[in-house]
């Protein structure tokens, strides 16, 4: 049996860690285990691969708007065949950096191959039991796919396998009502193929405010057929054509959804059952993600876990700050406790979604109608927003009462994802205090100032909510 003095399972962010521990102690011997393509989820199939091809659409969208602003422009063709080469070409490229880096490093033995336990701290991979007293536990997620009947026969991708695809299906019906829909519902649209979504939630976009829900449903509508509240049972085929039963969840009517190819992504699940944690020692949750402690420590002392194999927040960003708390905790022996106080995401549909912390309802639970204020404003009622002709979308943000402490904050717009930065960081200062923000200069005109109005146009619940009814463009 082969020891060493860490085995690593994935090669995403894990890898934050892998690497001062070898710069730290050159003699270090570390076992990288990965059963896929190196380079995790992000990068191989996920967020990166995903952004390269969003790019174009984003573009295509804008083109499409510019006679708006007095160009006379025309969108002739998109090149679904070079927009996808020229993302695989990048992708691949990097993994097989990659691949060369894990397979010439002198302190890395690298395993392209499934692994599971066999004993606490024991791994048989690739024919071989290995073993360490320290493991990081990196294995990402996989596609969930739901009950539906005949889905099989007819078949369908995945947002995993869509990034293999060389022809644009003439159209596509995706399942599923999230982010991952909507951002590949805006890409195939942008490119030309008919999309329909069909989504078992009520609200589009569930996760985020319903403001923002009901306007990215709305500017996306224009694009794309989009259908909540439907549960897709049954699959099928009609005249060569892919067809999709689905029942409205709320009087039980149904439907038919026909396309050339079918799309899943309604969600994602642990890939742990190959590992058998049992055998380790390592207890799972219910659904199977890995359970761990405010320190990211499974209940096995020197097993920690991180990124989408948590189950929380399956983020990019969210693993690479996971991997700082196991580093300090594993590694440098330390204690300090994950703060999840202020994850944000975005959404890169046109437009643009970006949130972070408390929605409206989670606050007022949480401080009560009295104890938080809202402060909303639209872009194209600042200078810059008029400009880009920035109709519609807005900046809401949420703030303790008195302390201005940031609660959360949601934007749907042109570059939103920049924009939130600033609210961001200062959620990550002691205080959370919004003042910093609302004291300083913003630059004219420029898009910031958004944000900036925003915090300086705070209301109680109630009279956002009147003002929103009675059709004020900002409060």
């Amino acid at each position: 049996m082969k020891q060493y003095d860490l085995i690593a399972i994935g090669t995403g962010s894990v890898m934050n860690i892998v690497d001062p521990m070898i710069q730290q102690n050159p003699r270090i011997k570390i076992a990288v285990i990965d059963k896929d393509e190196p380079g995790g989820i992000c990068l191989t199939r996920g967020c990166i691969p995903s952004k390269i091809i969003l790019y174009p659409a984003e573009l295509i969208r804008t083109i499409e708007e510019a006679k708006e602003l007095g160009l006379d422009v025309e969108m002739k063709r998109a090149d679904f065949a070079k927009v996808m080469g020229r993302m695989r070409g990048l992708i691949d490229a990097d993994i097989d950096s990659i691949r060369r880096g894990l397979s010439s490093s002198e302190n890395i033995d690298y395993f392209h191959a499934p692994a599971e336990f066999v004993a606490p701290y024991t791994l048989r991979v690739s024919g071989e039991s290995i073993t360490a007293k320290m493991i990081f536990l990196c294995t990402g997620s996989q596609s969930t796919i739901p009950p539906i009947e005949g889905l099989d026969g007819v078949g369908y991708v995945t947002s995993d396998s869509a990034f293999r695809m060389t022809r644009l299906p003439e159209s596509i019906a995706i399942v599923g009502g999230g982010y991952i829909a909507a951002e590949f519902g805006h890409f195939f649209s942008a490119m030309g193929s008919k999309v329909t979504i069909v989504g078992r939630n009520p609200q589009f976009l569930p996760n985020e405010e319903p403001e923002v829900s009901a306007l990215a449903a709305a500017e996306l509508g224009k694009h794309i057929r989009i259908i909540t509240n439907h549960e897709v049972r049954a699959a099928g085929r009609v005249e060569g054509r892919k067809r999709l039963q689905a029942i409205d969840r709320a009087t039980g009517k149904e439907i038919g959804v026909e396309s050339e190819e079918v799309m899943i992504a309604s969600g994602r699940g642990p890939t742990t059952a190959i590992l058998h944690l049992e055998r380790g020692g390592i207890r799972a949750t219910k659904d199977g993600w890995i359970e761990v402690d405010e320190y990211l420590q499974t209940s096995q002392p020197g097993v920690w876990a991180l990124g989408d194999a948590l189950g929380k927040h399956m983020f990019k960003h969210a693993a690479n700050y996971e991997s700082t708390i196991v580093y300090y905790n594993a590694v440098l022996k330390r204690r300090i406790k994950a703060d999840y106080h202020a994850v944000p995401n975005a959404i890169f549909t046109y437009p643009e979604v970006a949130s972070v912390g408390m929605k409206e309802q989670e606050a007022v639970a949480e401080y009560g109608e009295d104890g938080i204020m809202i402060g909303f404003y639209r872009y194209e009622d600042t200078a810059k927003g008029e400009a880009i002709n920035a109709k519609g979308y807005f900046v809401k943000v949420i703030v303790e009462r008195g302390s201005l402490r940031i609660l959360g904050a949601h934007i749907i717009g042109p570059y939103a994802s920049i924009l939130i930065q600033e609210i961001i960081n200062l959620m990550y200062t002691e205080t959370q205090d919004a003042r910093p923000l609302m004291e300083s200069m913003h630059i004219h005109p420029s898009m910031s100032e958004v944000v900036d109005r925003a915090f300086s146009s705070l209301v109680t619940p109630h009279e956002f909510h009147h003002m929103m009814e009675h059709g004020h463009d900002s409060v």
